[in-house]
């Protein structure tokens, strides 16, 4: 069972309201605090699935208050094991008992916070970009799995992607502006680079790594859908980002290496197919990634601002699957081979 502890600290004089909102909640545990002579301090440990609905009726209720924060800790261990708390009958009305039910996912703040440092344009970003198009075009030009899987471990791919579907299910622009900023710079540095290794280095086509990834097929679009779906439980339920970020990178940076690479040896005519396949990766997974944090319900905290994000995600759903029938046209009437594996 996975557990948060969510500490709030409202002003002294308000902590019987506090006190009056957590008799509702299922939780597992409580102690508070007087922190001085203006500050009181609530400590709550209760399941990861409970935590959204409680800090939204917190923010509603005490967002007002100049001292108030909310603090949130993932929960490692405790002893003895808890027991799972008894839900509360009388709490809420009947939707929004069916709403959380079955989610089982991190809270919308902790899924934002998770996400807004890979929006951001860092040296660091910039160097992992660098060594994981280094790598991967090294293992495109040695044939070599092995160094091309290695290079979709460390490449920075999966948090802007992923944030961008995020910033789309929130109508949040400023994270998604942030996202594709940060998205076009990885692309750009390794596009630059891909183009430069081509103009120097002798490029054979028809080698296997470069020959596989200039014909789309349906698998391809498959394994685009997965990774934008796998991307995005990654950050709402814990699983291992780093693992996950494979499958992303090895549907982005490949492509986006056979393509640069050659571009700069001037064979035009056969880099569109892995251009086309790039433009489809990135379709696919923000599509699966929009789609799936729909699903898992995840919406503003502000009332009002509900129906301005359902309908950011309903046209980027609109849009992109538009895009994606186009380019699944287009590749049907270039012949490039569009048959299943």
């Amino acid at each position: 069972m996975a557990l948060r502890l969510i500490q709030t600290i409202v002003p002294v004089d308000r902590k019987h309201q506090l006190q009056s909102i957590i008799r509702g909640e299922s939780f597992i545990e409580s102690w508070d605090q007087t922190m001085g002579k203006n500050r009181y301090k609530l400590s709550l440990i209760l399941p990861v699935q409970e935590s959204e609905h409680l800090i939204s009726r917190l923010e509603q209720r005490f967002s007002d208050t100049a001292t108030f924060r909310i603090i949130i800790y993932p929960v490692e261990a405790t002893i003895p094991i808890p027991n799972e708390p008894e839900a509360n009958t009388n709490r809420g009305t009947a939707m929004e008992k069916q709403e959380k039910e079955g989610k089982g996912r991190i809270s919308r703040d902790e899924l934002y916070n998770d996400l807004v440092d890979s929006t951001r344009l860092s040296w660091v970003f910039v160097v992992l970009m660098i060594a994981s198009t280094i790598v991967s075009t090294t293992g495109i030009l040695r044939n070599s799995e092995a160094i091309i899987i290695g290079s979709m471990v460390i490449a920075p791919l999966l948090g802007p992607n992923v944030a961008l579907s995020l910033a789309t299910t929130l109508a949040d622009f400023n994270l998604a502006k942030n996202a594709l900023r940060v998205t076009f710079a990885g692309i750009l540095i390794s596009l630059f680079l891909s183009v430069l290794t081509g103009m120097i280095l002798n490029i054979d086509p028809a080698s296997p790594q470069i020959a596989s990834r200039i014909q789309p097929n349906m698998g391809d679009i498959g394994l685009s859908l997965a990774s934008g779906v796998a991307g995005a439980l990654a950050f709402t339920t814990g699983v291992a980002s780093a693992l996950v970020g494979v499958m992303v990178a090895v549907a982005l940076l490949p492509p986006l290496v056979t393509f640069g690479l050659l571009a700069g040896t001037g064979e035009w005519e056969i880099a569109t197919g892995a251009l086309l396949l790039l433009f489809i990766n990135i379709i696919c997974i923000n599509l699966s990634g929009v789609v799936t944090f729909v699903i898992q319900g995840i919406k503003p905290s502000k009332g009002e601002e509900e129906n301005k994000a359902r309908s950011a995600s309903l046209a980027s759903i609109l849009i992109w699957s538009i895009l994606l029938i186009l380019l699944m046209v287009s590749l049907y009437y270039s012949h490039i081979n569009f048959d299943f594996l």
